[in-house]
């Protein structure tokens, strides 16, 4: 399986109402904790950021 590459798409603001990124959907957290994340645990927030996404 490849490599989780991060989600970051440079627009780094932080929505004050929901706490998450407006560009990649990622909360402080796990923007700060992502380079040291397992791949299992980045295929999780991916799979957050996704669900994250739908309106």
């Amino acid at each position: 399986m490849p490599k989780v590459t991060t989600p970051c798409t440079g627009v780094c603001r932080i929505d004050q109402s929901s706490g998450l990124c407006i560009g990649c959907r990622r909360t402080m957290d796990e923007i700060v904790l992502w380079g040291s994340m397992s791949e299992k645990d980045r295929r999780a927030i991916m799979a957050q950021v996704r669900e994250r996404r739908v309106p």
